[in-house]
């Protein structure tokens, strides 16, 4: 259902890894607790911090991950003792009224709920965010419609948890070894043909090894099989819809006549795009400076770690970043300075249960996953005894 409607292959990093990480996601929120913390106990008296459940919250899914995100929204909410209202993308709706209509096997009715349609014609989203019962919003997706839902919730005063895009960067040190970091940047960048919002979307490269990164990249793409979804060769798949498509299409061409391809570089037939990666671009060109979601990288020479630094910054978005090197101290002190809510060493991405998720700058409002994401599910009462 997840390949029919979104495009991805079955294998790789397709529709059966989602369904491996909703599982995942699903098994580690269901023993996350919440247990009342005791601030005070002594002669003067006790208190006591309890987390209460907000009431109904409402979730806005994408189409990227249809499954894997309404299991982001979904669980923590009913897990804190919330009801919830799901809506997913127009685009992709089908395997999350699937996935509903499974929990609601064994839920009470009215506890989850799904309601679909045109986004255009019937205005859901905004039904949603200024519904006064509803009280919370969780939405992932794009910065423009996150900031709309939070303009909108404000009246009702809302508690939102907004992942919203990121551009990610990611930084190659002069130490690095080409050969052993191109299958990392690769899936860092390329993961879901580049539809993630914390996939690798610019690649500040050192000069030293810049042209030796770029043919290790361009070599292991090459290996890479691009066909349908549902042929059990494919690796990677079409982009999951023509304005997506017609957006990466403007952004690879103009970056064509302001850089160098060495790969790709070409719409295929139907919606698929050729892994594209291009050179000679610099902050300030449209595909160095929006979010393409798609396959195409451009990748940035740069001379000095500093200014390395401050390009990666100099961006509305701080969602993730990456800092790749054979040093991990210096990594890690390079990596402290990058403005985003995640960054990772020598791999990108790799997100997990365990660990808060969320965006700084443009790129969000509050944290997912975790104890700390499950919290944002409740409002705190203290009582005094």
């Amino acid at each position: 259902m997840i390949t029919a409607e979104q495009g991805k292959p079955l294998n790789g990093l397709g529709s059966r890894f989602e369904m491996g990480g909703a599982q995942a996601w699903a098994r580690y929120t269901a023993e996350l607790s919440l247990p009342v913390k005791v601030l005070q106990e002594d002669s003067e008296g006790r208190i006591e911090l309890h987390r209460k459940p907000l009431g109904v919250v409402a979730s806005i899914t994408p189409w990227n991950y249809p499954v894997m995100i309404a299991v982001w929204h979904i669980l923590p909410a009913l897990r804190t003792g919330n009801t919830v209202v799901i809506k997913p993308s127009p685009l992709t709706p089908l395997s999350t009224l699937w996935l509903v209509g499974l929990l609601n096997e064994v839920l009470p009715a009215g506890v989850l709920n799904c309601v679909t349609g045109d986004d255009q014609a019937e205005n859901l989203g905004a039904a949603m965010s200024t519904h006064p019962g509803i009280r919370k919003i969780v939405f992932t997706g794009s910065c423009a419609t996150g900031q709309e839902i939070m303009a909108s919730a404000a009246p009702t005063m809302k508690r939102l948890t907004l992942e919203m895009g990121g551009n990610d960067a990611g930084i190659v040190l002069p130490d690095a070894d080409p050969q052993a970091i191109a299958e990392g940047l690769f899936w860092g960048a390329f993961i879901n043909n580049g539809q993630t919002c914390a996939a690798l979307k610019r690649l500040y490269v050192h000069e030293d090894i810049h042209d030796a990164v770029c043919a290790a990249l361009v070599e292991f793409a090459r290996s890479i099989p691009v066909g349908p979804g549902s042929d059990e060769a494919s690796i990677l798949g079409p982009v999951q819809n023509p304005a997506q498509h017609a957006k990466l299409s403007r952004l690879v061409a103009a970056a064509s006549r302001n850089g160098h391809v060495l790969l790709g570089g070409n719409p295929g037939e139907g919606l698929f795009f050729e892994p594209t990666i291009i050179t000679g671009l610099s902050n300030g060109d449209p595909l160095v400076d929006e979010e393409q979601f798609g396959p195409a990288l451009p990748v940035i020479k740069y001379r000095d770690v500093e200014e390395a630094i401050a390009a990666a910054n100099d961006s509305p978005n701080g969602l993730g970043g990456s800092v790749w090197s054979r040093d991990t101290a210096t990594a890690r002190s390079v990596a402290a300075r990058l403005e985003c809510g995640s960054v990772w060493i020598n791999k990108h991405g790799a997100i997990q249960p365990n660990a808060p998720f969320g965006g700084v700058k443009s790129s969000g409002l509050g944290v997912e996953f975790s104890e700390e994401g499950l919290k944002e599910y409740t409002y705190i009462q203290v009582m005094f005894t």
